[in-house]
C-alpha cells in the first residue's frame, strides 16, 4: 500500500522519516532488513539507519574494520537499500573509550567510515549516547568542554566525508531528563547548538529515553538551543529493555502539528522484526497527517469528522467490533484507533505468508541490557540510548473505551473446562495496597518510566524478586513424583507439536482475523498504556476479585430468585471466562499460521499471556463454586504499574500471592506447541478419572508388572485414591484443583486450609467409613493380614496412619495447611506443576493460611516438591519414618 502524501510532505522531501535498528539484542538478518526497505518504500518512508548494538564493530570495538565478509554483507545491505530508493545512514558510536584530543584516534575514526564509504553509504551518524562524561587529561588540556570535544570530532568527520547530505549527531544529553540542569540552561546542549555544523542533524528522544508525550512546545523550547529542528530517535516501541513485554500498539503522543517543527522521526521499534508492521506503519501514516484530531473548541471539518469517529470507536468498543462500519476520517487527520486498524488489515496477510524457521524459540533479547546509572553530574554512565532504567509512569488509561472480547455461547462459559491454562508470567504476586479499582494509574510515581521498577529502591529483598525468568532453566525438572516409564502412558501425539505441514489456514476456524489481532495488539499495547481489551481483562478480575464477598455465602444459583449483586457477579464471571476463550482461540489460531517466523517471535508472548489469563480464570472459577473469599485479600504494598512485565505482570499481581514468586519462573516451550492443560476446581463427577490416575501412578512408581498390579488391586479399584486424595476431597473439596489435558484428568493437588482440623475429622468421619469398606486392611495383628499381597502391605500401614499419628505443633506453627499433588509424566509442559499449586496457593491465601506442609513425603517425591520451593521441615518431629515438607506464603 502506497501512503499518500500531505502537502507539507511533499514540499519538504528532506524530511527523515523511517527505522532506527539501534537496540540491545539480537540484530535483524539480511533478508528481514530487505523486506523492511520494501515496507518503507511502499509506505512513502525514506530512512534507515544502521546502528545494532549487538554489531560490535559499530561500538564496542568501532577501530576495528569490517571483515571481508562482513563489507560484502554491508554492501548488500546498502544496495538493498538503494534499489528502494531508501537512504542508508551508517552509524558509529567511539564515545565508549576514545581520545577526542588524538590524531590516531582520527585517523582511524575516518578510516573506519571511509572503508563503508567504499561500500556504497553516503550518510552517516556519530552517536555519543549513553556514556560516561568524562574526558582524560589529554581531551581536559586540549578542549574547554565535553561538548566541544565531540562537536570539534564530529564536525571533523564531516568535513572529511566532504559534508555528506545526511549527517546526524546523536549528544550523550539526548533527552530533556538528562539535560543539566535543563534544557535552555544546558551548557551541553548550547555548546553543541553553537559549534556544530549546520548541515549535521542533532538527534532527540523527547522529555525521556522512552516518552510518552512529546509536545510542540518542549521542541520549540529545543530548537531555540540547538539552532535547527531536531530528529527524533523515538523509543516508543523499542522493547529490549523487558523480555516480556513487546509493543504492538499504535503510534500515538506525538501531535501532528510536531512535523512542521521536526527535521525527522526514526522509530527505534521492537527486537523481533515481524512484530513491528504496526509500529513502523502507523509512523508511516502519522508522517503524512498534517493535523492532529482533537476535543476541543477547533470547529474544523476535520476535528468534527475525527470527534465523530471517536464516538463511533466508543461505540465499537462497547458493543464489538464490526468490521462493516466504516470509521473513516480525512486523509490528513491522524487518529491513532484508527491507524492501527488499518495498519492491521494490511498486516493479515503477512501471517499467511509461507516462511520457515527451525530450531528453538529464541528470544532475541539481551540479559545484560545496562541500567542507567547517573553520577555526580547527573550524566548517565552506561549504555541506554533505548532501554535501561528510565524516569517515567504511565499515563492513566482508565478513561479508554472497553470493547467486548469476542463471546462464545453461554453454555461454553458456563463451562468449568472451557478455559485451558499456561503458565504465568512474571515474578512479583502482589496487589495495590488499598486499591479499590486497578483501572487508575494517577498514582503512578512520576519519575518512573517503563522499564524502571520500585525495587530499584527498595530493599534487597523486594529486589530479589524480580529475577529473570529467562534466567531458568526447567528442561530437567521433575515434574512429577513419578516419573518412571508407565507401561499404560501413550505417547505424546505429533499433534501436540507444531510442525510445519499442519497447516489449516484454509478452515475457516483456524484463519486469523482482524479482531484476532486487535485482541493481540490490546493485550501489547504501549509502555504507558494496555490496549482497551487489555484494561478490560484488569478492571473485569479486579471487580470480580474485590466482590468476591458477594458470593462468598451465596451458593451458585442462576435462577431469578439470586440477588441482583450475585447475578452481576456471576455475569460477569461469564464474561471473563469469554474474554479467555477469544485468547484462547487467537493461541490456536497463530499456531497454525503459514508465516513460521512470525510465530516464532511471538509465540512465546501469546503463550505467556494466556497462561496469566487463563490461571486467574481458573481462580475465578473457585471463586464461583466454593463460595468466594471467607476472610478477604490481602494486598501488598507495592503500586502495580510501574514493574516490569506489562499487561501480563499486570494481570498476576491482581493474585492474592505475595511470597511464591519462584512459582513464576520458568522458561516457555523451545518448539511452539498447541498441546494445553486445563486447571479447575475438583467437581464430584471427577473421582473417577481422579482415583484412576492414583492407580496408574502408584504402579508405574513401584516398576512392577502392570497386569500383575492390575490382578492384585482387583479387589481394591479404588483404595489407592482414598488413601492420597479421597478424604481431602470428602473433607474439603474447595481446595482441590485438576488439571487435564485434551482426553482425560492428568494431575491433582489437593489442600486443606486448617490440617489439624482435617485430622479431627478424618479421625471422626473418614476412618470410620474407611474400616467399613477395608475391614481386612485394618485388622492390624490378626492371622487375616498374612493373607494380604505383599503389595499392599505398605499401603495398608498407610491407610491406619490416617487415624494414629498426630500432626506436631511445631509443624502447624508456621505450615497450617497441608498439601497433596500428584502429575502424570505424560504432561509435557514443565510449567503445569507450578500453574497448580499456585491455584492452591491462591485458595489457601485467600482463607488467610500462610503455610502449608507436605505429609509422609516419600524419596520419590522429595526432588518433586522441592523443585516447587518446598523445604524439608527437620525439627519438627522426632518420628524418624516421617518426612515432612513445608513452604510458606
Amino acid at each position: 500500500m502506497q501512503l499518500e502524501e500531505s502537502s507539507d510532505a511533499k514540499k519538504d522531501a528532506s524530511f527523515i522519516c523511517g527505522v532506527v535498528e539501534g537496540f540491545y539484542g539480537r540484530p535483524w538478518t539480511l533478508d528481514q532488513r530487505k523486506d523492511l526497505f520494501v515496507k518503507l518504500q511502499e509506505w512513502g518512508m525514506n530512512s534507515y539507519l544502521y546502528a545494532p548494538k549487538d554489531d560490535y564493530k559499530h561500538r564496542a570495538y568501532w577501530r576495528e574494520l569490517y571483515s571481508v565478509e562482513e563489507a560484502e554483507h554491508l554492501t548488500l545491505l546498502i544496495t538493498a537499500a538503494k534499489e528502494c530508493n531508501i537512504t542508508f545512514i551508517y552509524a558509529l558510536s567511539p564515545g565508549l573509550d576514545i581520545t577526542y584530543s588524538s590524531s590516531k584516534e582520527m585517523v582511524i575514526l575516518k578510516r573506519k567510515l571511509d572503508q563503508v564509504a567504499q561500500f556504497g553509504c553516503t550518510a552517516f551518524a556519530l552517536l555519543f549516547d549513553d556514556i560516561e562524561a568524562e574526558m582524560t587529561e589529554s581531551d581536559k588540556e586540549a578542549f574547554q568542554s565535553f561538548a566541544q570535544a565531540q562537536v570539534s570530532v564530529t564536525n571533523e568527520v564531516y568535513e572529511h566525508l566532504n559534508q555528506p547530505k545526511e549527517f546526524l549527531f546523536c549528544p550523550t544529553q539526548y533527552c530533556a531528563s538528562r539535560a543539566v540542569p535543563d534544557v535552555p540552561n544546558s551548557e551541553y546542549l548550547n555548546t553543541v547548538g553553537s559549534k556544530l555544523a549546520p548541515g549535521i542533524d542533532v538527534m532527540w528522544t523527547g522529555p525521556k529515553v522512552i516518552s510518552r508525550l512529546i509536545t510542540p512546545a518542549s521542541i520549540d523550547e529545543l530548537t531555540e538551543v540547538l539552532r535547527r529542528k531536531p530528529v527524533i530517535w523515538d523509543n516508543l516501541h523499542a522493547n529490549d529493555y523487558d523480555q516480556k513485554r513487546i509493543f504492538l500498539g499504535p503510534y500515538t503522543g506525538r501531535p501532528s502539528a510536531l512535523l512542521a517543527k521536526l527535521k525527522g522521526v526514526l522509530t527505534n521499534p521492537n527486537c523481533e522484526y515481524g512484530a513491528n508492521f504496526v509500529a513502523i506503519h502507523t509512523v508511516a501514516q502519522w508522517s503524512k497527517c498534517s493535523i492532529e484530531h482533537a476535543h476541543d473548541e477547533n470547529q474544523s471539518s476535520d476535528a468534527v469528522s475525527a470527534v465523530s469517529a471517536d464516538i463511533k470507536l466508543e461505540q465499537e468498543s462497547r458493543n464489538g467490533r464490526s468490521d462493516d462500519e466504516d470509521v473513516s476520517l480525512p486523509m490528513l487527520v491522524y487518529h491513532s484507533r484508527l491507524a492501527l486498524k488499518k495498519s492491521l488489515q494490511l498486516w493479515l496477510p503477512e501471517f499467511k505468508r509461507t516462511k520457515s524457521m527451525w530450531g528453538p524459540i529464541s528470544k532475541p533479547h539481551v540479559n545484560n541490557v545496562p541500567p542507567v546509572t547517573f553520577n555526580a553530574t547527573g550524566q548517565s554512565g552506561v549504555p541506554c540510548c533505548s532501554s535501561g532504567s528510565l524516569e517515567e509512569g504511565g499515563t492513566s488509561p482508565g478513561s479508554a473505551p472497553m470493547p467486548t472480547a469476542d463471546h462464545s455461547s453461554a453454555e461454553d462459559a458456563n463451562e468449568l473446562a472451557s478455559d485451558a491454562t499456561l503458565t504465568p508470567c512474571l515474578v512479583d504476586g502482589t496487589e495495590s495496597a488499598g486499591s479499590s479499582s486497578m483501572v487508575s494509574l494517577d498514582r503512578v510515581a512520576e519519575c518512573l518510566e517503563p522499564m524502571e521498577t520500585v525495587e530499584s529502591t527498595s530493599s534487597a529483598s523486594s529486589q530479589a524478586k524480580n529475577l529473570d525468568v529467562e534466567d531458568v532453566d526447567d528442561h530437567d525438572v521433575k515434574e512429577s513424583p513419578v516419573k518412571e516409564e508407565m507401561p499404560s502412558a501413550p505417547e505424546h501425539e505429533e499433534g501436540d507439536i507444531v510442525m510445519e505441514s499442519e497447516r489449516k489456514e484454509e478452515e475457516e476456524d483456524y484463519q486469523l482475523s482482524v479482531d484476532d489481532l486487535c485482541l493481540l495488539c490490546d493485550l501489547f499495547y504501549l509502555p504507558f498504556e494496555h490496549g482497551p481489551q487489555g484494561m478490560q481483562l484488569l478492571q473485569e478480575f479486579n471487580w470480580l476479585k474485590l466482590n468476591a464477598h458477594l458470593v462468598a455465602s451465596n451458593p451458585f444459583q442462576p435462577t431469578a430468585a439470586s440477588s441482583p449483586e450475585v447475578k452481576e457477579w456471576h455475569e460477569r464471571a461469564q464474561k471473563f471466562d469469554a474474554m479467555s476463550h477469544a485468547l484462547n482461540k487467537l493461541f490456536t489460531r497463530l499456531t497454525y499460521i503459514n508465516n513460521r517466523e512470525l510465530l516464532y517471535e511471538l509465540y512465546p508472548y501469546v503463550w505467556d499471556m494466556r497462561g496469566v489469563v487463563a490461571l486467574l480464570n481458573s481462580y475465578v472459577k473457585w471463586l464461583s463454586f466454593n463460595q468466594g473469599s471467607k476472610q478477604g485479600f490481602l494486598s501488598g504494598e507495592q503500586e502495580p504499574w510501574v514493574f516490569r512485565g506489562g499487561l501480563a505482570a499486570d494481570l498476576q499481581r491482581l493474585l492474592p500471592l505475595e511470597s511464591v514468586n519462584d512459582l513464576f519462573l520458568y522458561k516457555s516451550p523451545e518448539t511452539p506447541t498447541r498441546q494445553v492443560y486445563t486447571i479447575r476446581p475438583y467437581l464430584a463427577s471427577d473421582e473417577r478419572n481422579v482415583y484412576q490416575l492414583c492407580h496408574r501412578l502408584h504402579i508405574a512408581r513401584t516398576g512392577a508388572n502392570f497386569c500383575d498390579m492390575e490382578k492384585i488391586f482387583h479387589s481394591y479399584p479404588n483404595l489407592l485414591g482414598d488413601i492420597h486424595f479421597g478424604a481431602f476431597v470428602t473433607l474439603s473439596p474447595e481446595f482441590c484443583f485438576v488439571v487435564e489435558d485434551d482426553n482425560s484428568v492428568v494431575g491433582f493437588v489437593a489442600a486443606a486450609a486448617n490440617a489439624k482440623d482435617l485430622q479431627r475429622q478424618i479421625r471422626v468421619a473418614w476412618v470410620p467409613e474407611m474400616q467399613t469398606k477395608y475391614p481386612e486392611l485394618f485388622h492390624g495383628h490378626s492371622t487375616e493380614k498374612s493373607n494380604i499381597p505383599e503389595a499392599l502391605k505398605d499401603l495398608a500401614t498407610k491407610l491406619q496412619r490416617l487415624h494414629t499419628n498426630d500432626l506436631p505443633d511445631a509443624l502447624l506453627t508456621y505450615h497450617p495447611s497441608q498439601l497433596k499433588m500428584w502429575l502424570s509424566d505424560t504432561v509435557i509442559d514443565h510449567s503445569v506443576s507450578k500453574r497448580l499449586l499456585t491455584c492452591a496457593v491462591a485458595a489457601l491465601r485467600a482463607h488467610g493460611s500462610s503455610g502449608c506442609h507436605v505429609y509422609d513425603v516419600d524419596v520419590c517425591s522429595m526432588e518433586f516438591y522441592s523443585r516447587l520451593g518446598f523445604v524439608e521441615l527437620k525439627n519438627v518431629t522426632h518420628d524418624q519414618d516421617v518426612m515432612y515438607f513445608g513452604r510458606i506464603f
